[in-house]
């Protein structure tokens, strides 16, 4: 029991920390809202619970020696959010109300989290020193706690930013800016996301 309450203090202070997965989650809720940015929070979850399922599944190592192989996916997604980060900021300033979400919101945010291959490696070195046993159902509660305070504290940063929208609504010229910075810096973390 003692385990789990430090992988839940351990995963709170990490969420905390900015990353790419989060700067995409405080661009979608800037832009669409705090709906879209929960579905963004859905998607980057599902990213690392691919990644966490293959951590239990034992194929870090597998994946270890496949990375260098899979390096042009990580960079298709750096150039994309690169893109709509650059077409965003340059976009004429609109009425919040009638900016419509994109139907893939939910697949960039799972895209984003599971190509990159930094939080792949974290997470294969960080959760098993919560695993006691070692045993699979052990490490499936693990990633199981961890993938909820990392939901949770997700939707926190989408309810942040998509108060901040309401703010910004005067501001149009400045969300657009705001929001194509941090789609910008979604795509340069993950540039910067490289194996260690």
């Amino acid at each position: 029991m003692d385990a789990i309450v430090a992988l839940v203090v351990a995963t709170s202070i990490l969420v905390i920390i900015p990353g790419p997965n989060v700067a995409l989650i405080v661009a979608n809720s800037l832009r669409h809202g705090f709906r879209v940015g929960v579905f963004t929070v859905f998607g980057t979850t599902v990213g690392v619970g691919l990644q966490l399922a293959l951590v239990v599944g034992g194929m870090a190592a597998v994946v270890e020696v496949a990375a260098d192989a899979l390096v042009w996916i990580r960079w298709a997604g750096v150039a994309y959010l690169i893109w709509l980060g650059i077409r965003t900021w340059r976009e004429p300033t609109a009425n919040l109300e009638e900016i419509k979400a994109a139907p893939s919101m939910f697949l960039r945010g799972c895209m984003l989290a599971a190509v990159n291959p930094k939080t792949f490696l974290f997470n294969a070195a960080f959760l098993p020193q919560f695993a006691n046993d070692g045993t699979v159902s052990q490490f499936v509660l693990v990633a199981s706690v961890f993938l909820g305070v990392l939901f949770l504290g997700d939707v926190g940063w989408a309810l942040f930013a998509s108060s901040a929208r309401k703010l910004l609504a005067r501001y149009a010229h400045l969300r657009n800016r705001l929001t194509g910075g941090f789609l910008t810096a979604a795509g340069i973390g993950l540039a910067l996301s490289r194996r260690t």
